[in-house]
């Protein structure tokens, strides 16, 4: 079965489908379920949930001669304040724990206790982080090859909001670099709903480029980076549709999957 791209279509406009005011509560409830789901746990407890996932490129001895990525599991107190000493998992094989000399806050890994934070997610080892004053830092706290004594805390640029969107709920991030510390890193943010948001947090007067995409399918989807094409993608709830960011033409482009040589099901009849 092969599947092409067809009718690309550029997205100009910035108009929102009704779909959204009325879908709007039905999606924030279905996430806020999710995260709900989570049981509160105490610094220092055994977490077998999977927290990030992060790759062993960005590990220190012993973690760097595995090639599986490795989970974040927790921090086991180290009594300096509500710091803990980071554990690893590998994720193939969930059984092992590795403890790390590496200390982390504890607001990184539980947010449902501390209540100041709240941790997005990660990319390229970065952790995506939004606190109480709206801003959004990438920091290499989580990072077991990072400095302890002096984490990067990278803020960048104050969210704007379109009409009719929201950027108070995040569905990820995503970097085009290992580092938003290089000065052509382009970092995404998807929001829940419309908006899709890019900025170049390394360029001096960074500024974020807004886009809203006005096809209902994508206000719950994820935004990926492909290295290959240098092209932000978002596949589309149902999966027929991928909307694309090229950073070369900086413009958004919706993309048709068509799928061919489909194979055929033999009818059985039943006796």
């Amino acid at each position: 079965m092969e599947a092409s791209l067809v009718d690309k279509t550029a997205i100009s406009s910035i108009r929102v489908s009704s779909f959204f005011i009325k879908n709007t509560s039905t999606t924030f409830m279905s996430l806020l379920l999710s995260r709900l789901s989570i049981s509160k746990l105490r610094l220092g407890q055994s977490r077998r949930q999977t927290l990030l996932l992060l790759s062993s490129g960005f590990s220190s001895s012993p973690i760097q001669k595995q090639t599986p990525p490795y989970i974040i599991s927790g921090a086991e107190p180290c009594g300096e304040g509500f710091l803990g000493k980071l554990t690893v998992g590998y994720a193939n094989d969930p059984r092992i724990d590795i403890q790390l000399e590496k200390k982390v806050p504890g607001e990184l890994l539980y947010n449902d206790i501390f209540k100041t934070m709240v941790t997005i997610g990660s990319s390229h080892g970065w952790v995506a982080t939004l606190k109480e004053d709206g801003l959004l830092r990438l920091q290499d706290d989580l990072n077991p090859s990072a400095s302890y004594t002096d984490p990067k805390h990278i803020p960048l640029p104050p969210l704007v909001t379109l009409p009719y969107c929201q950027t108070q709920i995040i569905t990820n991030v995503s970097m085009s670099s290992s580092s938003p510390e290089d000065e052509d890193c382009i970092v995404a943010v998807k929001f829940l709903g419309p908006q899709l948001s890019f900025c170049r947090p390394a360029q001096r007067n960074s500024e974020w480029t807004n886009v809203s995409v006005d096809n209902p399918c994508f206000f719950s989807s994820r935004v990926v980076f492909s290295k290959r094409d240098e092209t932000f993608r978002m596949p589309c709830s149902g999966g027929q549709l991928i909307g694309s960011w090229d950073l070369r033409k900086e413009k958004l482009n919706i993309q048709r999957l068509q799928f061919k040589n489909l194979p055929v099901l033999d009818i059985v009849n039943k006796p």
